[in-house]
């Protein structure tokens, strides 16, 4: 019998395994440092959809604060979220105070989906991408470089627990998502399936894009960070093939402000 290099016998190795999988995680996105602000807003999440956020293990992003609080500032924030019904599990990735932060406070520093929210962040605080210019093309190259992205196709029934994430592009889904499966795409979602998941359509704040699938019986639905559950969905649309998308209102001075989801048969 051989010696593992730790000197853990095999029996006690054998005890569990250790696997990394996918699971879907909610983001708080924090906006306001009140602690009874924070926990009043989440109470109301929690009460519209209690099988979906009750008790659901959440990833709290403090990034779209001005200013990062001081620990105790954070702590208090985190006991709100609990107050509220629900459990964070870590702080989202933001920069090196951040990480700093979580180790303060024992929490880990969720990186999931890192490049993608960075692009995001300097998005929606208009903040320049700071990035090298690239080396000027030829025109045998250009046209590839400005050829829009294909659309990631997952030609398989998405299972429970699974998440399938389209960066940068389309994502198309040839089979059902099950329920507790998510998918998401920073721009367009198509189901040739049964749709009983969840499905975030315009990750990265595309408010003109649109999800579409053949069996509508979602359990969440939504499109640039403004999301309907499964208790405000129309029930006359059940098991029908429709398309959902984003309608703003023009009737309001501020026309860029959007309303909720809107849903339509296909």
């Amino acid at each position: 019998m051989s010696a593992h290099p730790t000197g853990a016998s095999p029996e006690i190795l054998e005890a569990c395994d250790l696997r990394f999988g996918q699971v879907g995680i909610a983001n708080v996105r924090v906006r306001n440092a009140d602690p009874d602000a924070l926990r009043a807003s989440l109470e109301v999440r929690v009460h519209e959809a209690p099988s979906l956020f009750q008790r659901a293990p959440v990833v709290v992003d403090l990034s779209f604060l001005a200013a990062q609080p001081a620990d105790a500032e954070v702590a208090a924030l985190l006991d709100a979220v609990r107050e509220a019904g629900m459990l964070p599990v870590g702080l989202a990735y933001g920069d090196g105070a951040t990480d700093e932060l979580s180790r303060r406070l024992g929490l880990p520093l969720i990186a999931k989906f890192r490049a993608a929210y960075e692009r995001a962040e300097r998005t929606e605080r208009g903040e320049p991408a700071n990035e090298s210019p690239a080396p000027a093309a030829d025109e045998s190259t250009r046209s590839v470089a400005t050829a829009p992205k294909p659309a990631l196709q997952h030609l398989h029934p998405v299972r429970t627990g699974q998440q399938v994430y389209a960066q940068g592009c389309d994502l198309v889904v040839v089979g059902t998502v099950a329920n507790g499966a998510e998918v998401l795409a920073d721009g367009n979602i198509h189901v040739y399936g049964a749709l009983r998941g969840r499905a975030f359509a315009g990750a990265l704040g595309d408010a003109t894009a649109r999800i579409f699938c053949s069996e509508f019986r979602a359990e969440i639905v939504s499109i640039a960070g403004h999301y309907r559950v499964f208790e405000e969905l129309p029930q006359e649309f059940a098991g029908r093939a429709v398309q959902v998308w984003l309608e703003h209102d023009t009737s309001k001075s501020d026309k860029s402000k959007p309303r909720k989801l809107q849903i339509a048969a296909l």
